[in-house]
C-alpha cells in the first residue's frame, strides 16, 4: 500500500450554511465572556462550522491562527483533571482544520518549506493533544488519529520538513520540531499508558518533550528486527504488535531506533525532576520490548464484589458493610486478572487503587495495575497480594488518633509468616515508630516502618516484623 496526502481525514465541505468570517474575532471575543464550559461549546460549535466551510488558503489560515489562540486560552483556564469532552473534540476539530489547510498548501503553486512545516506541526501537534487526552481518559484512540499521524510524519519526510524548528507557545511542552512531536506521542503509545496512574501520561509527555528529537525511525531492515520497535506507516495503530510479523511493504515499515535515546536519558542536560525520571526510567522497559505481563491468562467467567479504597476495606473486615460494586471477571492468570466494570465506576478506580475481591471463600487483596475504557465497559489488570487481611490500627502515640491500616499476612517456609502493613500513601514516612493494634486484642505494639516494598499513588505497603 502506498501513502497518499489525499487519505488526511477531513471533513467535507458544504454548501449550504457557510459561515462569514467578518465577525469571527468578535463572536470569539463574545464566547470569551461565557462562564468557561459555556465559552468553549461556542468557540468550538464556530470552528466546527467553519472546518465544513469553502476558503481561500489565506482565509483559512487566519481563522485557524484565531481558533489557535482561542486553545491557548482555554487550555490556560481548563483544570489539571482528566480532559473534558470538549476539549478533546476542540484539539481534533484543530487537528482537522490545519489538515485541510496543509492540503490547500499541497496544491498550492509553489510551497514555501517554512510555510509547509509549520502547518504539519501544527495538525501534528493537535492529533497528538487528542491522542494524549484519549491516554489520559483511558481510551483507546479512534484508529483515524495514528493514521493521520504517520502520514503527517511520512508528508514531511518526502518534503523534507522532520527538523524545521517551530516556535510554538503550547502547555504541555511539545517537541520543537515535527519528527520530535510525532516521536513524542509514538514513544508514549509505547510507554504501556493504560498502566499509568492518573496524571502520568501528562508528565511523561512532558519529559519526553525534549528527548523524544533523538531517536530515529530508520528504513526497515529484516536483519535489525529484534533491534527496535516496529512502526507500519500505512496501518492506524502506534507499531506492530510485538507477536506479529510485519507484512506492510519495506517502504512504509520502520524500524525505531531508540540508541541515542536510551544514553541522553543518563546526561545531567536537560535538567529532569526526579519525578520525571522516576517515570522515564520506568516506562523504558516498554520502548525495549520488555512487558509487565509475567503470566499467561486464560478466560473465566465469573461475578466478583468489590470492595474499594483501604478505609471501605477496613470497613469490610470489621463486619460494618460499606458498599460494594460489581465485577465480571473476564480472564484470570496466577498473579492477576482482568475485569469489567461499569464505566461510572472510573473516578473510584484509578491505577493504584486497592481492592478486596468477595467472591471465594476468602477474601482477596488486589491492586489495579492498568485500567482501559471502550465501548464494552471499564477493564481492570488487577494484581493478586495473596495473604491473609486483618484491619488493624496505627497511632504515633498511644492515645493519639487512630488511623486505619491493612495487615496482610502470608505463610513463609518453616512455619513464620510474611506480613505487610498497607497504609494510605503519604500518611506516615520510612523509620517511623508507630503503636500497632489488632483486632480483639487490648495490648499495643510498637512497630518500625521499613523502607516501602511497594507503593502506588493511592497506598503504600511497608514489610513487617511481628512476634
Amino acid at each position: 500500500m502506498t501513502l497518499d496526502a489525499l487519505r488526511l481525514e477531513v471533513p467535507d465541505i458544504r454548501e449550504e450554511g457557510v459561515e462569514s468570517l467578518a465577525d469571527l474575532h468578535q463572536r470569539l471575543a463574545d464566547a470569551r465572556r461565557q462562564p468557561h464550559e459555556h465559552g468553549l461549546q461556542q468557540a468550538l460549535s464556530l470552528l466546527f462550522s467553519l472546518n465544513r466551510s469553502a476558503m481561500t488558503l489565506l482565509e483559512r489560515q487566519r481563522a485557524l491562527q484565531s481558533f489557535t489562540e482561542e486553545y491557548l486560552h482555554y487550555a490556560r483556564h481548563a483544570s489539571q483533571a482528566a480532559p473534558s469532552s470538549l476539549e478533546v473534540r476542540l484539539c481534533a476539530e484543530l487537528a482537522a482544520g490545519f489538515k485541510r489547510l496543509l492540503l490547500q498548501i499541497l496544491q498550492s503553486k509553489h510551497p514555501s518549506r517554512p510555510h509547509l512545516a509549520w502547518c504539519l506541526y501544527m495538525a501534528q501537534h493537535f492529533l497528538a493533544q487528542t491522542l494524549l487526552h484519549h491516554y489520559q481518559l483511558y481510551q483507546e484512540p479512534p484508529a483515524g488519529l495514528w493514521r493521520d499521524s504517520h502520514l503527517l510524519y511520512w508528508i514531511g519526510e518526502r518534503q523534507e520538513c522532520l527538523d524545521e524548528p517551530i516556535a510554538a507557545p503550547f502547555q504541555p511542552q511539545a517537541a520543537a520540531t515535527l519528527r520530535g512531536l510525532y516521536q513524542q506521542i509514538l514513544l508514549l503509545a509505547l510507554s504501556n499508558p493504560f498502566h499509568l496512574a492518573e496524571g502520568e501520561a501528562l508528565l511523561l509527555f512532558r519529559a519526553l518533550a525534549p528527548l523524544a528529537g533523538l531517536a530515529r525511525l530508520c528504513s526497515w531492515d529484516e536483519e535489525c528486527i529484534d533491534e527496535g520497535p516496529t512502526v507500519d506507516l500505512a496501518k492506524a495503530q502506534p507499531f506492530v504488535p510485538l507477536d506479529r510479523q510485519p507484512d506492510g511493504a519495506d517502504e512504509v515499515l520502520r524500524r525505531f531506533e531508540l540508541g541515542p535515546l536510551l544514553i541522553a536519558l543518563h546526561d545531567p542536560a536537560p535538567l529532569q525532576t526526579p519525578q520525571e525520571f522516576q517515570l522515564l526510567e520506568r516506562v523504558r522497559q516498554h520502548w525495549l520490548h520488555r512487558q509487565q505481563r509475567r503470566h499467561e491468562r486464560t478466560d473465566q467467567y465469573g461475578e466478583y464484589l468489590l470492595v474499594i479504597g483501604l478505609a471501605d476495606i477496613h470497613a469490610q473486615l470489621l463486619n460494618q458493610h460499606p458498599s460494594h460494586s460489581h465485577a465480571q471477571v473476564l480472564d484470570v492468570s496466577p498473579g492477576g486478572a482482568r475485569l469489567l466494570c461499569s464505566v461510572g465506576q472510573a473516578e473510584r478506580l484509578p491505577v493504584g487503587q486497592l481492592l478486596l475481591l468477595l467472591g471465594n471463600a476468602t477474601p482477596v487483596l488486589a491492586v489495579i495495575r492498568w485500567r482501559h475504557i471502550n465501548e464494552a465497559g471499564l477493564h481492570l489488570g488487577i494484581r493478586y497480594m495473596k495473604g491473609l487481611a486483618r484491619p488493624v490500627w496505627l497511632r504515633r502515640a498511644p492515645n493519639a488518633p487512630t488511623h486505619a491500616g491493612i495487615l496482610q499476612s502470608t505463610p513463609a517456609p518453616g512455619g513464620d509468616w510474611h506480613h505487610g502493613l498497607w497504609l494510605p500513601q503519604g500518611k506516615f514516612v520510612d523509620g517511623e515508630n508507630l503503636w500497632l493494634q489488632m483486632l480483639n486484642a487490648h495490648n499495643q505494639a510498637i512497630v518500625p516502618l521499613s523502607s516501602a516494598n511497594l507503593s502506588t499513588p493511592l497506598v503504600t505497603r511497608y514489610p513487617l516484623k511481628l512476634a
